[in-house]
């Protein structure tokens, strides 16, 4: 670190952010995850402008399904990339001065993770709007390896370390050996996806249309990736399809794991895929080593043995796996020289 880095250092700290579909996390440098909120802002119908300056995140969520007509509610990203240039901006300079990282003048460095599979129109789309909402200079990393690093892995070792990240709007698959990542696959599907089909399944079955938290409320108490030994299940309210009227309607954990068994294939498959594609002596690694799963999504009961058991390996969810990908932006940070071969350096300021 030079020793402008080191004053500017003193006055803001530098972040590691996880830009999420779904959620996004803000990690300061030596303190950890300061800040997790949905990627969601409430505006004016019809413009860009902010309901108000605190219009972003747990606030804005809120406001899903129960907005008027006056009010829209926007998700900024959408399957891990930016849809909305100009909101994403607005998310990001909010959370950004939240967690403490924008002071007067100071700016931070700040560390973004982005899917492995994203291309370089959306990378410059994720730097602008992370300069444009207060950095001084951005650093991009992929999703899978700050989940390795955030979950301790040792990704700098000639040894074969294998990350299933499954968030909102991805899943990322990936094998990491000496820093690098050597086999990878990036899906658009994972926790909105089986959010959506939870949606659909009420709706088709049931007659009933419930809103996306309620999905989500859904997916964590009953969510299972096969169908469970021991049945749950839950009551939900909505709105009657034919009448109009509200209505209630019980739900069990057999019937999601139905509903959801398309994403869940998909996931799998995505961790079969890179297995195929790894080579011998790394793949040998994993049969001691095993697989270890971060994201929110990865918490979904049975995904784990699920897939330990159609991949032969042993499965385990890493410790705080919603902060996995945060926390390692942040520990990125900790040691910016030494890692820097596995960044991307965008505009400075």
């Amino acid at each position: 670190m030079g020793l402008f880095d080191s004053v500017m250092g003193m006055f803001v700290p530098d972040l590691g952010i996880d830009l999420g579909t779904a959620n996004t996390l803000v990690a300061v440098q030596e303190k950890g995850v300061v800040l997790a909120e949905p990627s969601v802002v409430a505006v004016k119908r019809g413009t860009k402008q902010l309901l108000d300056p605190n219009a972003v995140g747990n606030q804005a969520k809120l406001m899903i399904g129960k907005n008027p007509g006056s009010i829209e509610v926007i998700r900024p990203m959408k399957d891990g990339v930016i849809a909305d240039l100009e909101l994403t901006e607005a998310m990001l300079r909010y959370f950004i001065a939240k967690a403490g990282g924008r002071r007067g003048s100071f700016r931070p460095r700040v560390v973004v993770a982005v899917p492995s599979g994203i291309n370089e129109v959306e990378k410059g789309a994720v730097t602008n709007s992370a300069m444009n909402a207060g950095a001084r200079q951005v650093f991009l990393i992929k999703e899978p390896m700050a989940a390795a690093i955030g979950a301790g892995l040792p990704v700098g070792d000639a040894v074969g370390s294998m990350i299933v990240d499954i968030g909102g709007g991805t899943t990322e698959v990936a094998v990491i050996s000496l820093a690098g990542i050597v086999a990878s696959e990036s899906v658009r599907c994972a926790g909105d996806e089986i959010d959506n089909a939870i949606i659909k399944y009420v709706k088709t079955k049931h007659g009933i249309v419930i809103g996306e938290n309620t999905a989500e409320q859904v997916k964590i108490q009953i969510g299972c990736a096969e169908v469970p030994e021991v049945e749950m299940r839950m009551r939900i309210r909505g709105r009657d399809l034919r009448s109009g009227m509200p209505a209630g309607v019980e739900i069990t954990a057999s019937e999601i794991a139905g509903a959801i068994h398309t994403q869940v294939a998909s996931i799998v498959n995505s961790v079969k895929m890179v297995l195929e594609r790894t080579a011998p002596e790394l793949a040998s690694d994993l049969i001691d080593r095993g697989i270890v799963m971060a994201g929110g999504t990865s918490q979904l009961r049975g995904l784990a043995a699920l897939i330990g058991r159609e991949t032969g390996l042993p499965v385990r969810v890493a410790d705080d796996p919603l902060t996995c990908v945060a926390r390692g932006c942040a520990a990125v940070l900790d040691n910016l020289e030494a890692l820097q071969p596995i960044l991307e350096t965008g505009t400075q300021r």
